[in-house]
């Protein structure tokens, strides 16, 4: 935890106001994503699509957590239709609040969003599907199988929900649908091809997949389950710091631009926190696991009389 003297000016402790920083990196991002359907060329615009859409994803995040105003609704409105079409925002917020439950991190039942599956289930798999969640626990099979691999099985789910009656997941489809509409409305009086607009949405996905791939571990202690990774970089940037993990999941109402500051003021405190769960940086990772898995896809310390 941070220090007394630190936790005493964490932006939490006062009354919220409009953080601008995060107001005008909203602007930017919808400015980007605006130039690369109406004014680029197809060539440049696919790749200044990617990164509108990933900055999108990390700026939703903020404000499913409180930013950048102090009322949810005028905060909801700025990300409530989604150009990355494939998750609707509050089907996000739900399973997102749900996942920072951290004594339920990694759980393969109660943390929607792990990776992780019941060793019991895992026996029960077919083999094929055994082998496609293998290649999804290396980076490179996160990348370019896990959009589809996650979607799916978060389709699947909510659509299970839907249909014993869950009014909350239904609605947050219905909230969605419209937004999509509009999306490929626009897209489709642009110059670029929906099916083009479709692959940058894809791939901007798989940015994020390097982000999630190991924010999470199995550990016995829930303290030691979420990583550091100590980068500064564009992908840091891309993904508003939340690759100091630990800092965001110990203080969520800390807004992005706060986390690396408050880091490095209670750097040992927040490994030793975390029991050293740490990258160096993105290319860290990159390095140790693009071709091989961090760990195994049942999870390791899982009973299944629990």
């Amino acid at each position: 935890m941070p220090s007394r003297r630190s936790s005493r000016r964490l932006p939490f402790d006062r009354p919220m106001q409009v953080e601008w920083i995060t107001l005008g990196l909203w602007l930017v991002c919808v400015a980007l994503w605006s130039l690369a359907l109406l004014v680029l060329p197809v060539g440049w615009a696919w790749g200044v699509l990617v990164f509108a859409l990933v900055l999108h994803a990390s700026l939703t995040h903020e404000v499913l957590h409180g930013h950048p105003f102090p009322s949810r609704m005028a905060s909801e409105a700025l990300v409530i239709v989604n150009p990355g079409l494939f998750i609707p925002y509050l089907r996000f917020r739900d399973t997102h609040l749900a996942h920072h439950q951290d004594a339920n991190l990694t759980d393969p039942y109660d943390d929607p969003e792990t990776n992780y599956v019941d060793p019991a289930m895992w026996r029960r798999m077919p083999r094929l599907l055994r082998g496609l969640l293998a290649l999804n626990n290396t980076l490179a099979g996160r990348m370019l199988l896990g959009p589809i691999v996650a979607q799916v099985s978060f389709m699947r789910e909510d659509w299970r929900a839907i249909r014993a009656g869950d009014a909350q997941v239904l609605r947050g489809w219905l909230v969605h649908l419209p937004g999509v509409f509009a999306v490929l409305c626009i897209v489709w009086a642009s110059t670029m091809p929906i099916w083009v607009y479709l692959t940058a949405c894809y791939a901007a996905v798989s940015v994020l997949k390097i982000r999630t791939f190991l924010e999470h571990q199995a550990h016995e202690r829930a303290r030691g389950r979420t990583v550091i990774v100590e980068d500064r970089g564009l992908l840091a940037f891309l993904f508003l710091n939340n690759n100091f993990h630990v800092v965001h999941h110990m203080h969520p109402r800390v807004p992005w631009y706060r986390l690396p500051a408050l880091y490095r003021a209670n750097r040992d405190r927040y490994l030793a926190c975390n029991e050293g769960y740490r990258y160096a940086s993105y290319r860290d990772v990159f390095v140790r696991h693009f071709l091989r898995a961090k760990d195994p896809v049942p999870h390791p310390l899982w009973s299944s009389d629990r």
